[in-house]
């Protein structure tokens, strides 16, 4: 409870880079790619419940956020200001 307080009272100059987009280019495509074949795995051809595993590389592809990027201070978009 106290961590949820913490991230409501963040100063908005925070709030703003909470999703700053961390995921780009072919990272990308292998993401969505990877997500989509193997939803399509479980639901079409009957494959093992792991496989909807595949919903998080989907989402982080489409969101151009991966949560795991941004712990680690990770990148693989082009977001740099030059």
């Amino acid at each position: 409870m106290e961590r949820l307080v913490q991230l409501a009272d963040l100063n908005p100059k925070t709030k703003e880079n909470i999703m700053k987009a961390n995921v780009g280019g072919i990272d990308k495509i292998i993401r969505i790619v990877v997500g989509i074949a193997l939803i399509a795995w479980v639901a079409l051809l009957d494959g093992p419940v792991w496989a909807w595993i595949g919903v998080a590389p989907l989402l982080t592809g489409l969101f151009n956020y991966c949560p795991a990027y941004a712990l680690f201070g990770c990148n693989s978009g082009c977001c740099c200001k030059k």
